[in-house]
């Protein structure tokens, strides 16, 4: 696609998001039937088209222009197929996040305050690999009522195509603009894309440290997501030993790749378990780095860092210098510390005697996620459908003027109702 061609895209989904925002929950939900329907019946093609983009990265992986995970992450099969319907039924099932009163005031008699949930416009989403991002992504934005333009990694690319296609068509048959969801394929379209502020509302980026901080440095248009996923775990001195084992190793192994996987151990110098630890570890295949010279490295592999500290305060301080504000968590009988832990660490998931592998939008029961945010802005964590969503002012008056109340003829009750 030439990059004046993504202009013309923006507008046209500009245009198409004056009709979704205000679509009902019924013609959002066909469509989203009909995507299970399709993805179902097209199985086969779509097996053709990634099998396609899989012969295609077997070659970047032996130039080391791919790596092994971003390899594996390309796979799209019956498995996936099946994850992304059960997806679509949760998020089906959810109430219609757009138009929800939040709250309402009386401001005076005759003058009412509400504040409304709204979708939040043309988002642009770019992402590497996992070609059933674009589904799950599609999906979320469907629901909410806003419009995408969908920018997928090279390696993966007849696998978007064939998956954009059936999203095009269930949302024809379903009465919905087709500009809904656009897709666009060149690397050029993405410096084209971070300049349409115009028309684009909002950039979520899903993928490696430089391309997120590429996009953070070179667009005016507010960008939802994170850089890096540092993730730590602290032990305290009275972690049960065998649930700890459990939990770190699920933590780190589970999806070694993930960003939500503990790249950090921090252990309290007086726990009694800290040989049988690092050993139970280093059997489950984890190779460990104590006391590292750079503790702002994601390895996304079976690697974990290791420190011992003083005391809880110590780790805190350590998470909140070196973390990145994604997912860290505290293992621990003591509820004081617990919650001294979970106040204190400035993270946007914090989390107590369970694995940091949790921090994910199925797993939050968000019907899917199109990403995880570390901003301190309307939507931080996983961002479901709700962090697809902002509000609006409605005031409903019955004939009021300002004057009335500069001159105290009428005074404000600012009442919640």
């Amino acid at each position: 696609m030439e990059n004046n061609d993504i202009t013309t895209v923006a507008h046209k989904a500009k245009e198409a998001f004056l009709k979704t925002m205000s679509m009902d929950n019924e013609t959002k939900n066909k469509a989203l039937e009909l995507i299970k329907e399709k993805l179902l019946e097209k199985k086969e093609l779509l097996y053709s088209a990634n099998r396609a983009d899989s012969n295609n990265a077997k070659q970047l992986l032996e130039e080391n222009k791919i790596n092994q995970a971003a390899f594996d992450r390309l796979k799209f099969n019956g498995s996936k197929i099946r994850e992304l319907i059960k997806g679509i039924d949760d998020l089906i099932k959810m109430d219609d996040p757009v138009n929800k009163p939040i709250w309402q005031k009386e401001l005076d008699e005759g003058l009412i305050l509400k504040k409304i949930s709204t979708p939040i416009g043309v988002i642009g989403v770019i992402f590497e690999s996992r070609p059933d991002c674009f589904i799950q992504i599609s999906s979320l934005i469907i629901k909410s009522g806003n419009c995408a333009i969908l920018k997928g990694g090279s390696e993966c690319q007849n696998t978007n195509k064939a998956l954009h296609s059936i999203v095009q068509e269930a949302l024809k048959e379903a009465g919905m603009p087709e500009n809904t969801i656009n897709s666009v394929y060149s690397r050029d379209d993405i410096k084209k894309m971070l300049s349409l502020d115009k028309d684009i509302d909002l950039i979520i980026p899903r993928g490696s440290n430089s391309l997120v901080q590429f996009i953070q440095e070179n667009t005016k248009i507010p960008v939802l997501g994170h850089a890096s996923g540092i993730c730590h775990t602290f032990v305290d001195e009275n972690a049960d030993f065998e649930n700890t084992k459990k939990i770190i190793i699920d933590a780190k192994t589970q999806y070694p790749s993930a960003c939500n996987a503990t790249e950090t151990l921090l252990i309290h110098k007086n726990y009694p378990y800290i040989n049988e630890l690092k050993e139970a570890l280093k059997k489950s295949d984890i190779e460990l780095i104590e006391n590292p010279l750079d503790y702002h490295k994601e390895y996304s592999d079976r690697i974990l860092a290791i420190k011992i500290v003083n005391d809880l305060d110590e780790a805190i301080e350590h998470i909140n210098k070196y973390g990145s504000g994604h997912t860290d968590a505290i293992i621990s009988k003591k509820q004081e510390n617990i919650e001294k832990f979970m106040n204190l660490v400035d993270s946007s998931s914090v989390f107590a005697n369970c694995s940091t592998r949790f921090s994910d939008g199925y797993r939050y029961g968000f019907g899917a996620e199109v990403g995880i945010s570390t901003n301190k802005t309307h939507a931080r964590g996983p961002v479901g459908l709700e962090g697809l969503t902002i509000y609006k002012y409605k005031l409903y008056g019955s004939n009021n003027i300002v004057d009335d109340y500069t001159k105290g003829i009428k005074t404000f009750k600012h009442k919640f109702i």
